[in-house]
């Protein structure tokens, strides 16, 4: 199973760990692990591209990512780094809703 662990602070998405395999699948067709893959570096790759937000993130092919998000004091980053990173806990609540013994989305 995929854990996705959000911690928040403030009502804002601080942070993210997401851990495991779906085991939907074999690795490489595994959809589920797919999705949640996609979603997770989308989310990083806005932040660093179109945020232009320095933070910490890891992420492995053994089915780990993490990232943590830093106090964020300029307002246009700040609003666009919570629309990348509350539209990533919604599809990833999507994930979980549609294959729930795959995916588990906490916080």
């Amino acid at each position: 199973m995929i854990t996705c662990n959000f911690q928040r602070e403030d009502g804002m998405i601080k942070s993210l760990v997401v851990n495991g395999h779906s085991g939907y699948d074999d690795i490489g067709k595994d959809i589920v692990c797919a999705a949640v893959s996609t979603l997770t570096i989308s989310a990083i790759n806005g932040l660093l591209e179109y945020v232009k937000l320095e933070f910490y993130y890891k992420v492995n092919e053994d089915g780990f990512l993490e990232f943590r998000i830093p106090e964020i004091y300029d307002d246009k980053q700040f609003t666009k780094a919570k629309a990348i990173l509350e539209t990533l806990y919604l599809g990833l609540k999507s994930i979980e809703k549609e294959y729930e013994s795959y995916v588990k989305v906490v916080g």
